[in-house]
């Protein structure tokens, strides 16, 4: 089973999380076959945390509750407040995650926090540009690592820009290896075209008792 925990900030984006955790969550176009996929939300207290929404999330567990193994994910979205120093935990935890190789899911200002801690220095990874992370994370020294794409992924280390959410929730899904390759490329034509076709392919790639 894997354990996705998903990090939870006041401000929190929620449109850049949901893509992977409603698939995630939900399993529906998991193969047959797949591990089952718990998710957690985690914070630094048990406080409730409005997002940038306007949505109220309590948090399942904190920080020293979490478990690390090759079988855990950390999701770390973006908000406006990932300069509140309390997040430094948070951080800390991802730098344990990718030390034992475990799963780190950063997206637009949460790639800011990373670099300033310097978790991006020698590692491929993208954000919301070059000049963003220089501006909002002084300590920054990876430019020669940036790539400019929505969504990079570098072994255990995803990270998306703000406008990558899809092509990070799909690197996500494929990095788990819960949704054949068949389905993960019909379901990531569908919602980044739109086009029908797309989804009576993805149709076609499922179980034939999936859905009951």
């Amino acid at each position: 089973m894997f354990t996705i925990y998903v990090y939870v900030l006041d401000t929190l984006a929620d449109w850049e999380l949901g893509y992977v955790t409603a698939e995630l969550n939900s399993g529906r176009f998991f193969k047959e076959g797949a591990p089952r996929v718990s998710l957690k939300t985690v914070s630094s207290s048990k406080e409730p945390i409005r997002t940038m929404g306007g949505l109220t999330i309590v948090p399942d567990c904190l920080i020293d509750d979490i478990v690390v193994s090759e079988t855990s994910l950390l999701l770390l979205p973006g908000a406006n407040t990932w300069n509140d120093q309390k997040h430094g935990a948070i951080i800390e935890k991802a730098r344990e995650f990718l030390s034992l190789g475990a799963a780190v899911c950063a997206i637009c200002g949460a790639t800011a926090a990373l670099a300033e801690f310097g978790l991006l220095d020698q590692r491929s990874h993208t954000s919301n540009g070059p000049g963003f992370l220089e501006m909002v994370s002084p300590s920054y020294k990876g430019q020669s690592f940036y790539i400019d794409k929505p969504s990079v992924a570098d072994c255990n280390l995803i990270t998306a820009s703000s406008t990558g959410a899809l092509l990070w929730a799909k690197q996500i899904i494929e990095h788990l290896g819960v949704f054949g390759s068949d389905t993960l490329e019909s379901w990531y034509e569908y919602f980044s075209t739109g086009e029908p076709e797309h989804f009576f392919a993805l149709m076609q790639t499922l179980p034939s008792d999936s859905g009951k």
